[in-house]
């Protein structure tokens, strides 16, 4: 006897049913659920929660959206839209690839919450914008000449998704604060400095005015900058060896 096969858990596999409030509707929920993930995170978002700010009971919401774990798979695509990627052909790919990793930065930093579930996110790469990212992706590295484009893609965004998710934590951390960024190291640092003594090289990073006098956002900046140019050295080596 066939075993009887499972329906793919993704909210992409399923049929949409027809609405029966047109007040209600799966956008006007998708786009609550962003702000309240913006707001507050993956932590405070529930769909009782969600419904009591859209007027609406949670059953309510569950005939547009069957669980929680769609609503993140529609967040996550949503505001996949916001990511620009270059159109290919140019002549330099570094230079498009170094504006699509910006432009997936930022939107992740938008969205403090954005990278940390993308690696848990399931089929949610199965929605239309991430779909069309992941073809602009592949047309710009495609058009660069590299000959398994999916791996060169894998890389970047590995870096960019590593890098966004500990820099929205870092955010995360300084907003609840209530503090600027910068007053957070400064309160933060006399127990940096006393933590690193006695570590030769950690004290002496610690005591370097220069650090001090530097506006934190360039910093992050800076060492996003620079490990992304580390990323595309390497594949620019790969690239010429391919040819």
């Amino acid at each position: 006897m066939a075993a009887k096969s499972n329906p793919i858990p993704s909210v992409w596999a399923r049929q949409q049913r027809e609405p029966d409030q047109p007040a209600l509707s799966r956008a006007s929920i998708v786009r609550e659920a962003i702000v309240m993930l913006d707001a507050d995170g993956i932590e405070a978002l529930s769909m009782r929660k969600l419904g009591a700010r859209l007027n609406a009971g949670a059953t309510s919401l569950y005939r547009h959206v069957a669980t929680k774990d769609e609503l993140m798979e529609l967040a996550v695509d949503e505001v996949a839209a916001e990511i620009t990627v270059p159109p290919p052909g140019g002549t330099d790919w570094r230079a498009a690839a170094t504006e699509a990793a910006g432009s997936f930065r930022a939107t992740a930093l938008r969205h403090p919450w954005l990278s940390s579930v993308l690696g848990q996110a399931g089929l949610a790469y199965l929605g239309p914008n991430l779909m069309a990212y992941s073809e602009r992706l592949a047309a710009l590295f495609t058009s660069a000449g590299f000959p398994e484009p999916s791996r060169a893609i894998d890389t970047v965004l590995s870096y960019v998704i590593g890098m966004s998710t500990t820099e929205a934590a870092w955010l995360t951390t300084v907003a609840r604060s209530g503090e600027t960024e910068a007053g957070f190291i400064a309160r933060l640092m006399p127990a940096a400095q006393q933590a690193a003594a006695g570590h030769d090289h950690l004290t002496d990073a610690y005591a370097d005015a220069r650090v001090h006098a530097i506006d934190p956002v360039q910093i992050r900046d800076d060492k996003f900058a620079y490990g992304l140019e580390v990323v595309l050295d390497g594949l620019a080596l790969r690239l010429a060896d391919a040819h």
